[in-house]
């Protein structure tokens, strides 16, 4: 179910007691700060999916805070991603600040103290998650809060490009499968931390995982490719095809099962967007390798229920209504 409150209608004397309450309800304790005293506009919707919780806030200026006062009250175990849709904001954690503007995003610990500041009005989508759900240690995830990660660059930008697909559809998951969406998102920003950390000196288990997603990354980049095969992702990595086969086995899956859930996601990610609206199926397939357009056709509705025509269709029903 679809959470939305908005400070519309509230007295303005009340509307940032509001705001606060929100927010450090939906997410973690919080202390937020605005140098406005009269009215304040905020609006916070989204939904948990599964384990993930998606929001997106737009709001005035104003600065949140999470303090070890905060903490003490309660420290949940999780990670939370912002991505910014709209304006600026500054994120300070672990003695660095990222400056963040619109399809940027940077990861923080709430267990540990931080701040968000937005100078202006802004909207902000963010993701909490339980911070198991990342296959890196914390130790190397703590070297990365509160560093920004460019929207418009390599995986970063897949991360950047998937969340604002997400925020587009975060209101009905049924049709646009934002549960996975959700789920594929912390997998690729596992794969974004996993190329900027230093993985010498770890245990086995830890330097499997580190493998697994550099793998995926080369995978993500690849993807446009048909020819794309076991062979060629092992010879890239310097390993054997046997092993390559042996790491997706312990992750639960195929190595071809997961290059084709992969393509079917960009897919129906490019069928949901108003603005490939004009390109045919076959050519959105062929983009993402997937070049025989039965094929296509076939394995997106075992993968979503719908074929690619229908989901379409109702990407633009839920659009129009």
């Amino acid at each position: 179910m679809s959470y939305v409150l908005t400070t519309a209608g509230v007295p303005a004397t009340q509307q940032f007691d509001l705001w606060q309450s929100a927010v450090s309800q939906t997410f973690v304790p919080l202390e937020a700060t605005t140098g406005e005293h009269s009215a304040f506009r905020g609006r916070l919707r989204g939904q948990n999916l599964g384990s993930i919780s998606v929001y997106e806030a737009s709001a005035d200026a104003h600065t949140v805070r999470r303090t070890a006062r905060a903490i003490s009250r309660a420290a949940p175990d999780y990670y939370k991603l912002s991505l910014q849709l709209h304006g600026s904001a500054k994120l300070s954690q672990d003695g660095r600040q990222a400056a963040l503007r619109p399809g940027d995003f940077a990861i923080y610990d709430t267990t540990r103290p931080y701040a968000l500041a937005f100078d202006d009005v802004s909207s902000t989508l963010v993701l909490m998650f339980p911070r198991s759900m990342l296959c890196l240690p914390s130790g190397q995830v703590e070297q990365l809060t509160a560093v920004r990660f460019a929207g418009g660059q390599g995986v970063s930008g897949i991360v950047s490009t998937t969340l604002v697909q997400l925020a587009r559809n975060i209101d009905d998951p049924q049709v646009h499968g934002s549960v996975r969406l959700a789920r594929n998102v912390v997998d690729l920003l596992g794969t974004a931390l996993a190329d900027q950390v230093d993985y010498t000196d770890v245990p086995a288990e830890t330097s499997r995982a580190a493998m697994l997603v550099k793998i995926k990354s080369y995978v993500e980049a690849h993807l446009e490719d048909p020819e794309l095969s076991p062979g060629d992702i092992a010879a890239a990595h310097h390993i054997s095809t046997r092993y390559l086969h042996k790491l997706f086995s312990e992750a639960g899956t195929t190595v071809s099962g997961w290059i084709r859930h992969r393509r079917l996601e960009r897919c129906g990610q490019d069928l949901a967007d108003p603005g490939k609206n004009q390109l045919a199926i076959g050519v959105i397939g062929a983009r993402w390798g997937l070049v025989d357009a039965s094929y296509l056709s076939r394995a997106f509705k075992t993968e979503y229920g719908l074929s690619p025509s229908e989901y379409r269709r109702r990407s633009v029903q839920h659009r129009a209504g």
